[in-house]
């Protein structure tokens, strides 16, 4: 492991040669909730390993109302949902029944198939809630897309939390910094969380081949100013430079290769999302113990 220093500025401050695309969060609902999808995007399918960004809110809740995702599948990816604000309640057709709040990790590993649900919890309708959050899919490489699902739910408190450089850091996912998280994945990766301070500076991790910086709030200087909602693709590791108090969500890895995405379906393969497309309608899946009422059907296109 190796660090970048911040003692040459001409190398290793964020600079326009650093930074590979500049992709804008694309507004879009889920059944009428607000979402700021990032990837997949014209200009950039993939980071390492991760092919789809969802900045989900910040949305307020009228008590009576809720998020709500009926049952649904996916394949050949795992899920990855982190809270900011709120909760969840996660289901799915292995039987898991998990509730997730600010910063945990819920990670879904879909490999060969897996249908689930997400929805705010009933508790939480009776007042109103807030939600605000991120969720990810990370494409599995060629020899685990058809792995056995399983779903792991990873407290807040078992994720390492450390300073560098006096920049509070949570590591949520894969390596960096010289530390590692427990979160088990399939690939190389890294997903971190990064909050900094008005003139903070931080170096980033150079071990991972691709890197990208998702602005949740904030602004970071990189050769100009980039504001939030923004996602700053990199061409290598550089030192993070907040101009103002500023969260990050950090993301990247190895490459895993080409990868078709149609709906909730990614796969190295066309012919097997036609399969899965086939085993939704037929209901291969199985039902959802606990929500077994519906399910999201199958798009015409």
């Amino acid at each position: 492991m190796t660090f970048l220093a911040s003692l040459d500025p001409a190398v290793h401050d964020c600079a326009h040669a650093a930074v590979d695309v500049v992709l804008e969060a694309r507004a879009t609902t889920l059944d009428g909730f607000s979402i700021g999808r990032v990837l997949p995007s014209a200009r950039r399918r993939m980071v390492g390993p991760f092919i789809f960004f969802d900045h989900m809110g910040p949305a307020a809740f009228a008590p009576g109302e809720g998020f709500d995702v009926p049952p649904h599948p996916h394949i050949n990816l795992a899920t990855v949902t982190y809270l900011f604000e709120g909760e969840i309640f996660h289901r799915d057709t292995l039987g898991s029944a998990q509730s997730i709040q600010p910063g945990a990790i819920n990670w879904m590993n879909a490999g060969r198939g897996i249908a689930h649900s997400e929805r705010t919890p009933i508790e939480r309708r009776v007042t109103g809630d807030a939600l605000h959050g991120v969720q990810l899919w990370v494409a599995l490489p060629d020899d685990e897309e058809e792995s056995a699902p399983s779903f792991d739910h990873y407290p807040a408190e078992s994720l390492p939390e450390f300073n560098v450089d006096g920049v509070p850091l949570r590591l949520l996912a894969g390596s960096g910094w010289g530390r590692t998280s427990p979160v088990k994945t399939k690939s190389p990766l890294i997903y971190a969380d990064v909050q900094l301070r008005d003139g903070d500076r931080v170096p980033l991790p150079d071990e991972h081949a691709e890197l990208a910086l998702y602005i949740v709030e904030g602004e970071l200087a990189c050769g100009e100013t980039f504001g939030a909602r923004k996602m700053i693709v990199l061409n290598g590791a550089i030192d993070l430079h907040a101009t103002t108090p500023t969260r990050v969500m950090l993301l990247g890895g190895a490459p895993v290769g080409k990868r078709h995405i149609w709906w909730n379906f990614v796969s190295s393969s066309r012919e097997r999302i036609e399969q899965a497309k086939r085993e939704w309608l037929e209901m291969r899946y199985g039902l959802i113990p606990g929500d077994e009422r519906e399910l999201v059907p199958l798009p015409a296109r």
